[in-house]
């Protein structure tokens, strides 16, 4: 027997059949070795990523972007003082509490207790994880079941969606409808029907996420709103995930509720919020979950058994700053509320310009987003590659390659069978320094106030 046949049998002996061709001969490709090693079912399908597309089309400088909600404009430089300070502190170095820095525990619970009426205990009903985010996921996989039925409103944050499925959990969706024959909309021209929302609640019915304001809409849920739904989560069982990481950003006449305030809530819901919404600190990725101790403890064991900590100095400069404005709230200098008197500026010129554009803008009641309904351009992008993919979706992608200027689909944040209403809307963020784009204008032909359009438009 040769050196090559000896090797060969060998090789039977070590390797599974699969190794082998229909000849006996070895396999070596990657495709077959690895045939075995593919995704696991929890995060099938769930690949394809908005952010990930755009944030690879935006990466030319040159091109602007008002996409992604990644703030422009400074923190408060108390908020970056503490953390410089927070470094050079040997101890605040080195590992914290897992479920939240003790210094910032008590700074959330100091806060919210005063803005919720009630006392909360930072250790047993506050969790502190990385970013909204974390709080979502944490709180999904701590509550959620396989065979569940998670109530999703549209549109909603993308990552809502793929979290729910993960779980092993039934994503139901509703979307927000608009109401009809007005020349001016704002956020709260979009409604829940009542009857439709009824309807998606049943004995399998987990939970309900809420987000306020919502997220691409800027729709901040009235009083009447939230109690509807806190009726039919008390009337079902039903536990409410409460996505409020723009709680602070709030305009004229409207005022954000807290559902977890409405009798019989507090127990069945948890409050999800961010320090890089709150202090325009993205990049430090710190969320927190808030509730009834009950439910806490569970997010707390994913928690523990994932991530196990946040970084220290971050969370030490962010209790600061929270302690910082908690002595100033109310007044006209707490950066809680003095974010949104200058956002409301930004917001206002963005619009007036869209308009005079041609375009239909949303005004939004909060967050820093605006959805724009570009039918009225009436752009014809049947020569686009991909027909099966959404208009929005095309658009998107003309207008960085065309007129170098970045926006996000708005059907990245509904299910399929919403695309159609929601196809002919796009996002953008406004949350932006007033001086950024000045060196990058671009001439932009959808109208000759375009050019303009960029320039004012943060």
């Amino acid at each position: 027997m040769n050196i090559t046949r000896q090797v060969l049998n060998c090789c039977k002996v070590i390797y599974p059949s699969s190794f082998f061709n229909s000849r006996g001969r070895f396999c070596t490709s990657q495709s077959t070795r690895m045939s075995r090693h593919t995704n696991s079912k929890r995060i099938e399908g769930l690949n394809k990523n908005v952010w990930v597309v755009f944030t690879a089309m935006t990466s030319d400088p040159s091109i602007v972007n008002l996409g992604q909600g990644k703030p422009d404009i400074p923190p408060p430089s108390y908020v970056k003082e503490a953390l410089a300070k927070a470094a050079s502190v040997d101890d605040l170095n080195q590992y914290t509490r897992g479920f939240g820095h003790p210094l910032l525990v008590k700074a959330l619970s100091q806060v919210y207790g005063k803005v919720c009426g009630r006392q909360i205990d930072p250790f047993k009903e506050i969790l502190v994880t990385v970013g909204g985010y974390g709080s979502l996921f944490s709180t999904i996989q701590g509550l959620v079941d396989e065979g569940d039925e998670v109530i999703i409103i549209e549109p909603f944050f993308d990552c809502y969606l793929p979290m729910v499925k993960m779980a092993g959990a039934k994503p139901v969706l509703i979307p927000l409808r608009v109401k009809s024959g007005k020349k001016t909309l704002t956020g709260a021209d979009w409604f829940l029907d009542p009857n439709e929302l009824a309807s998606k609640f049943s004995s399998k019915t987990k939970a309900i996420i809420l987000n306020t304001p919502n997220n691409p809409i800027g729709k901040v849920f009235t009083r009447e709103e939230l109690q509807m739904i806190a009726d039919l989560c008390i009337k079902h069982d039903t536990l409410c995930i409460s996505d409020e990481v723009y709680e602070w950003l709030v305009y004229k006449g409207h005022q954000h509720i807290k559902i977890a305030t409405l009798p019989g809530m507090w127990d069945r819901t948890i409050t999800i919020g961010s320090g890089g919404k709150t202090f325009s600190v993205t990049g430090w990725k710190l969320g927190w979950s808030i509730g009834p101790e009950h439910l806490i403890k569970h997010l707390q064991t994913v928690m523990q058994n994932s991530l196990y900590t946040c970084p220290t100095p971050l969370q030490e400069a962010l209790a600061q700053g929270l302690l910082h404005n908690f002595d100033l709230m109310g007044q006209p200098e707490c950066y809680f509320s003095s974010l949104s008197v200058e956002l409301e500026v930004k917001r206002d010129r963005l619009a007036a310009v869209l308009q005079e554009v041609g375009m239909t803008p949303i005004i939004p009641e909060g967050g820093y987003f605006m959805l724009v309904d570009v039918t009225s351009l009436n752009q014809d992008l049947s020569h686009m590659a991909d027909n099966d993919e959404a208009y929005d979706w095309k658009f998107v992608r003309w207008m960085i390659k065309e007129k170098k200027l970045a926006a996000i689909p708005v059907t990245a944040f509904v299910g399929d069978e919403s695309k159609k209403q929601f196809e002919k809307y796009i996002r953008f963020c406004f949350i932006k320094v007033n001086t950024k784009l000045s060196p990058k204008l671009r001439t932009l032909h959808f109208h000759p106030d375009l050019e303009r359009f960029v320039c004012v438009c943060v």
